[in-house]
């Protein structure tokens, strides 16, 4: 029996699926050597149900790979392509290029954007030179909320003086404030701002390491961000953060527990607190712990921050006191190194003239009374004047709250009168 010789070396038959825009789907048998155009030329005698009378019918067609929208390239074999048995290929006719427009229609185009061409400055004042001069408010605007910012961290550094003054006369002031630190450490642990994690996880990271990003970058949406982009190869990136609990939390335990000798230490304290020397002492370990409080609130500015406002040509402690100054924002800060540089980073430490009706109508506030005397809220205070930016959570802690909703309302009370 006689084979033709093309027969016995022809590649593997594949079956595959075609489908056009109107619906039609069937099945084309080709082999692995057939050519994307000979595919494409059965596909539309196929579809037209017979020869092609017109020989440019072919070329404004193409083939497309429905899982990849890939092009198929008509030089190219079914193996070239790398198509597969049963794959679904789209039978889709070229768009038209577009026709050239006549010179008549580009006069009429030209004619049309000039007509619709936004007026240039000189326009604009020969325009309004008959209106009234009226000044803007911008600028005064603007030297408001720098006003309000450089003055509520007056308040601040104020408060807080005082808050250290009423809790050093507390005898139990150093248990208070281990026991403080230890429960505003739990609270960090469980505290996320929603706002920060939403936008992280819109940008596609996963959840659990957008949460433990904004933990190890104080709740900065572009400090935790640049975090995850760094750590994205790291094998530790999902490593749950070591737990204050086995270490801070223990030792604060212990302190807000006392064994029976810390008891009668504690009662022989207390039966001789009158003595010069133990108060020293106290005094001592109270000054060092807000010292670590201060040390753990320190100001960390933006990195990509720095680097875009040093490429500027400005020094790197001058970009970080703008930074500082400025509460990590970029645009403000490099107007603040261009400017006059006011509020300096001297008077960020400067706290509100204590004789100022503003200060005295904060202090003779019963829920700022009180709230002073609760060793969270200067905390609170310590965390916000150095990271502005935490402001939201200590606005929606139950105990802290109050207190700085009574200062934002004398604040602005006292300012618009």
């Amino acid at each position: 029996m006689f084979v033709q010789e093309e027969k016995i070396f022809a590649g593997k038959v594949l079956k595959i699926h075609i489908c056009t825009m109107d619906g039609t789907e069937w099945l084309e048998e080709v082999t692995e050597d057939t050519t994307v155009e000979k595919l494409k030329e059965k596909c539309l005698k196929h579809y037209v149900h017979g020869g092609l009378e017109d020989p440019k019918t072919l070329t404004h067609h193409k083939l497309i790979h429905a899982a990849t929208e890939r092009v198929l390239t008509d030089t190219k074999t079914v193996a070239d392509e790398n198509l597969k048995d049963k794959e679904v290929l789209l039978l889709i006719k070229k768009r038209p290029p577009p026709t050239l427009p006549k010179m008549a229609d580009v006069t009429s185009e030209e004619k049309k954007k000039q007509d619709n061409k936004a007026p240039d400055k000189e326009a604009i004042l020969k325009a309004t030179a008959s209106l009234s001069t009226r000044h803007t408010d911008r600028t005064v605007t603007q030297h408001n909320i720098r006003d309000f910012q450089t003055e509520l961290r007056k308040i601040l550094v104020s408060l807080i003086e005082v808050a250290q003054k009423l809790l050093a006369l507390n005898p139990d002031a150093v248990e208070l404030f281990k026991k403080a630190n230890a429960m505003l450490d739990e609270d960090e642990e469980d505290r996320v701002d929603e706002t920060a994690l939403q936008q992280l996880t819109e940008m596609g990271f996963p959840e659990s390491r957008a949460i433990k990003a904004l933990r190890l970058n104080h709740m900065s949406v572009t400090q935790a961000m640049e975090w995850l982009i760094e750590h994205v190869d790291d094998p530790s990136v999902d490593a749950p953060l070591p737990g204050q609990d086995s270490s801070g939390a223990a030792g604060a335990t212990a302190a807000a527990t006392p064994g029976p000798s810390a008891s009668a230490s504690a009662s022989a304290s207390a039966s001789a607190s009158a003595s010069a020397s133990d108060e020293s002492s106290r005094q001592d370990e109270l000054t060092e712990i807000f010292k670590r409080i201060r040390r753990k609130r320190e100001f960390r500015p933006d990195s990509r921050a720095v680097i875009a406002l040093m490429e500027m040509g400005f020094d790197e402690k001058e970009v970080v006191d703008a930074l500082r100054v400025n509460n990590n924002q970029q645009d403000a800060a490099c107007e603040w190194l261009l400017g006059d540089r006011k509020p300096s980073p001297e008077d960020m430490d400067k706290g509100i003239d204590t004789n100022s009706p503003l200060f005295q109508a904060i202090l003779e506030n019963p829920v700022v009374q009180l709230g002073l005397t609760n060793p969270k809220t200067l905390l609170a205070f310590e965390d916000m004047l150095e990271n502005p930016l935490n402001s939201t959570q200590w606005m929606n802690d139950p105990e802290t709250g109050p207190v700085m909703l009574q200062i934002s309302r004398i604040f602005q009370t006292l300012n618009r009168t």
